[in-house]
């Protein structure tokens, strides 16, 4: 995985976020929780991942070495 994977996902997800097609729908899953719900829900842990992807694959090195000089400059 590269960062540029986690920008596509970044985008997929930003895509996804516009969930038009669960608006009018009253079909409840688990027979208590309506779909958008669990579609967001769903959404939510898949923008969760995508941010531990982004820290583990796209962070810049130059900023951990930055933070990690010695000194006042």
């Amino acid at each position: 995985m590269t960062a540029r994977h986690v920008w596509i996902l970044v985008g997929v997800l930003a895509v996804l976020h516009w969930d038009f097609w669960w608006w009018d729908n009253k079909t409840l899953v688990f027979g208590f929780m309506p779909i958008g719900l669990l579609y967001h829900a769903c959404f939510s842990c898949a923008a969760a991942l995508t941010w531990a992807l982004a820290v583990r694959y796209a962070w810049p090195d130059e900023l951990e070495a930055w933070a990690d000089q010695k000194g006042d400059g």
